[in-house]
């Protein structure tokens, strides 16, 4: 696999994406959670980071997104 597409929510503080899991699994929309609470720029577009390959992320997200699951998408 030479690129995926992933979407992320920065957040500051360990609380709060312990939060963002709560209202994840209570339904609330992903997107417009990364609008709401994402300190990245990427929040305007509801987290989406787009297609990006190895090298092109920090080495700990770039390990989590190439290492997951297309089950866990």
């Amino acid at each position: 696999m030479s690129q995926i597409q992933a979407s992320h929510i920065l957040v500051k503080h360990q609380y709060e994406a312990e939060d963002l899991l709560k209202k994840l699994a209570q339904g609330e929309e992903f997107s417009e959670l990364a609008k709401k609470f994402s300190t990245c720029p990427s929040s305007r577009a509801g987290g989406d980071l787009g297609l990006f390959g190895r090298g092109q992320m920090v080495p700990a997200f770039e390990e989590a997104a190439f290492g997951l699951d297309v089950a866990d998408a």
